[in-house]
């Protein structure tokens, strides 16, 4: 054959369509017990309306993780029905504990009600903490079928993903950007459900990018995002951060629990979010910690400004030394805030006394429970350098 430019063109071409008809051929995850790490006492591989299925033989759910294969980008698709309460999901770019993953699933406590936007959830797993209290922006509704098959799709493109449930022709939750910081990992699969026709499409990523999508607070020069942050320190639930002083205004901040001596900067991440938790892991389970976050407000003129506030799960806001503003948001609690307990910019609003000049913002944040963080927003920056 002639060697023509055209030809070497036609060649690159066809290998180029060969390498990803292969990348993205589909692959049959068998549901037997030699494919997954699994406790035999708990977990059940069976035929099931006519399919290979594993299940859970308790309430308490499976934990099975597929064996000798790193999931990287690609289509995943399963079918499940719900057998019993709680949190069914599928981890996927896991690390062999599971101890940093990615991860999504559904809540089904009953009948699904088709416009509850709690129905779903993305959240990532850093240092064994589910971050599902700091996410809950990655929340969607789904029609869910009761006693019998659920169809998902996840198509996952390096940082971006979407998923579909049931209706193969509407995206049900779409995530721009995984919290994560694993490229690729392991694939295990979670809950009181039985899961059947498990398949995987390596390198399937439909028109999904391959870099971060849309973040609305980037160019939102009203977050505070830059902060000084503690060495976190053990606070008891019997302790007070608070104590007496013999003068006006009578309390002041217990100097063994602020380390002057420890600050380091911190930026918040997408959201405006200050990640503790990426900073310093897991809080030992039924132990509450605290650090302080300080930035300064350089005001122009003295003025009052609406300053919002999310957190998780404890704060306690200062102006120049001065206590301004206490509050808690324990999930679960009468008190929770809205919505239910997660940290967002909702959580609540405080007015901002300024005075020209600096001003230190200092913030404690206590946590217990799951995701640790915060994040701050003024209504405006008229006036004001922010640091």
């Amino acid at each position: 054959m002639k060697c023509t430019i055209r030809n070497v063109l036609a060649i690159i071409c066809i290998a180029f369509v060969m390498k990803s008809n292969a990348q993205q051929k589909k692959i049959n995850i068998p549901m037997k017990a030699g494919a997954w790490e699994h406790n035999a006492e708990n977990v059940e591989f069976i035929t099931y309306k006519n399919v290979a299925a594993v299940r859970s033989k308790t309430d308490s759910g499976i934990n099975i993780m597929l064996k000798d294969y790193e999931f990287t980008n690609g289509t995943i698709e399963y079918d499940v029905e719900f057998t019993g309460m709680g949190f069914p999901g599928i981890g996927f770019r896991s690390s062999d504990d599971q101890k940093e993953t990615e991860l999504f699933y559904i809540r089904y406590f009953g009948t699904v009600d088709p416009l509850s936007r709690y129905t779903m959830q993305y959240a990532t797993v850093i240092d064994g903490v589910n971050m599902w209290d700091m996410t809950d922006d990655y929340q969607a509704a789904s029609a869910i079928y009761d006693q019998r098959w659920n169809h998902v799709k996840l198509v996952i493109s390096e940082k971006q993903m979407k998923v579909y449930v049931n209706d193969m022709n509407k995206v049900a939750l779409y995530v721009p950007c995984f919290e994560g910081t694993r490229k690729s990992g392991g694939i295990y699969l979670t809950g009181s459900v039985i899961y059947a026709n498990l398949t995987i499409s390596p390198g399937a990523t439909e028109d999904l990018a391959n870099v971060e999508g849309y973040d609305q607070t980037y160019g939102d020069t009203r977050y505070l995002k830059n902060w000084s942050v503690s060495a976190p320190v053990d606070l008891p639930f019997n302790v007070d951060i608070m104590k007496g002083i013999p003068r006006n205004p009578g309390v002041a901040i217990d100097s063994t629990l602020l380390n002057d001596s420890s600050w380091k900067p911190i930026t918040a991440e997408r959201r405006g979010m200050v990640n503790l938790t990426r900073l310093y892991g897991a809080t030992e389970n039924g132990k509450r910690r605290l650090v302080w976050l300080k930035t300064n407000i350089k005001s122009e003129t003295d003025q009052v400004r609406r300053l919002k506030l999310g957190f998780s799960d404890e704060i306690w806001v200062f102006i120049d030394g001065q206590p301004l503003y206490i509050d808690k948001n324990y999930y679960g609690s009468p008190g929770m805030k809205q919505p239910r307990g997660r940290c967002t910019i909702d959580n609540s609003e405080i007015m901002l006394s300024l005075k020209k000049g600096d001003n230190e913002l200092l913030v404690g944040v206590g946590h217990y429970f799951f995701g640790w963080g915060l994040t701050a927003r003024l209504d405006a920056t008229d006036n004001l350098t922010l640091e």
